[in-house]
C-alpha cells in the first residue's frame, strides 16, 4: 500500500506534464520536447515568488502557472507557428532547439547548482496502519486531482475546448466554420504549459531541490507516459503518468536480491514501454484508425 501511494503520487505529477505533451500533439501532431524546460521554468518561478517576494505557496502555484502559460504561447508564436507548413523534422529539431536555449539561459542566469526550494508548507506525518503520508504528499495528489478534472471540464464543456476538439480532428474544416485555429493553438499551448508549471512547483516542494536541468528526465519519462496511455488522448496520458510513477516507486522499493533494480528504475519504465507498444502500438487507451492513402 505505500508502494501504491508513492506511485499515485509521482505519478499525477507525470500526469501534468504528459498532458502538455499529448494536447499539443493531438492537435498539431508535434512532439513538443521543450515541454519538459517549461516544467523546469514553473519551478523557478515558483521559487522566486516564495524565496524572494515571499508569497504564499498557492498564490506562487497560481502565477508559476500563469507565467508558464505565457511562456508557452511565447515559444508557440515565435518557433513553431512560422514552421507550421514545414516539414516534420523540421519542427521537431527547433523543439528541441528552444529546450537547450531554455536550459541554457536559466544556467547562465541562475547557474548549474541546484537550489534549495523553500519548505512553504510545513510538513506533518500521518500513519494509517503501515501507510504514511504527509500533508505535502495529500496536497500534490489532491492539487493534481483537481487540475485535470479542470483541465477535463475546459476541454468537454467550454466554447474553446469544443473548438481545440474541432481543430484536433480537421483545422482546415475548423477553420472554415469560423474557428481561429492560431488562437486555438496558442491557448492549448498556454493550458499544457500551465500544467506543467504547476507540476514543477509541486515536484520542487516535494523533493526540496531545483536546477537548470531537472526538466530533462521528467520530461522523457512524461512523454513516455503520453505513448504509453495512447499519444492524443487526454485520459490516456493522465493513466499513463499513474503507471510510469507506479513502475518506478515499484522498481525502487523491490527487497532483497532484487534491490538492484532500483539503480534500473528509468530502463524498467522504458523496458515496459517497449512491450505495451509491441501488444497496443496505440498505447492503453489508443485507437489504429485506418487511413486513406
Amino acid at each position: 500500500m505505500q508502494i501504491i501511494v508513492n506511485g499515485l503520487i509521482l505519478g499525477s505529477v507525470y500526469a501534468l506534464i504528459a498532458l502538455g505533451y499529448t494536447m499539443v500533439y493531438g492537435i498539431i501532431k508535434l512532439i513538443n520536447f521543450a515541454h519538459g524546460d517549461v516544467y523546469m521554468m514553473g519551478a523557478f518561478m515558483g521559487y522566486y515568488f516564495i524565496n524572494s517576494l515571499h508569497l504564499n505557496f498557492f498564490v506562487a502555484l497560481v502565477l508559476s502557472m500563469v507565467g508558464c502559460a505565457i511562456l508557452g504561447m511565447v515559444i508557440e508564436f515565435l518557433a513553431y507557428r512560422p514552421l507550421r507548413k514545414s516539414t516534420k523534422v523540421a519542427a521537431l529539431i527547433t523543439a528541441i532547439g528552444v529546450s537547450f536555449f531554455l536550459e541554457n539561459v536559466m544556467i547562465y542566469f541562475v547557474g548549474s547548482a541546484s537550489r534549495q526550494f523553500p519548505s512553504a508548507i510545513k510538513v506533518h506525518k500521518y500513519s494509517f496502519g503501515s501507510v504514511s503520508i504527509t500533508n505535502v504528499q495529500l496536497m500534490i495528489l489532491i492539487t493534481a486531482v483537481i487540475l485535470m478534472l479542470l483541465l477535463q471540464l475546459i476541454v468537454k464543456k467550454t466554447k474553446m475546448g469544443k473548438a481545440m476538439r474541432a481543430v484536433s480532428v480537421e483545422a482546415d474544416a475548423a477553420r472554415l466554420m469560423g474557428i481561429n485555429v492560431d488562437q486555438t493553438i496558442s491557448f492549448t499551448f498556454a493550458l499544457g504549459s500551465a500544467l506543467a508549471g504547476a507540476a514543477g512547483v509541486l515536484i520542487g516542494l516535494y523533493y526540496g531541490s531545483i536546477d537548470p536541468l531537472m526538466g530533462m528526465a521528467p520530461g522523457l519519462k512524461a512523454f513516455v507516459a503520453a505513448v504509453l496511455g495512447g499519444i492524443g488522448i487526454i485520459p490516456g496520458a493522465a493513466l499513463g503518468g499513474i503507471v510510469i510513477g507506479l513502475l518506478e516507486t515499484l522498481a525502487q522499493s523491490l527487497p532483497g536480491k532484487l534491490s538492484w533494480v532500483a539503480g534500473y528504475k528509468d530502463a524498467v519504465v522504458y523496458a515496459v514501454l517497449i512491450i505495451i507498444l509491441l501488444i497496443r502500438p496505440a498505447g492503453i487507451l489508443g485507437k489504429n484508425v485506418k487511413e486513406k492513402v
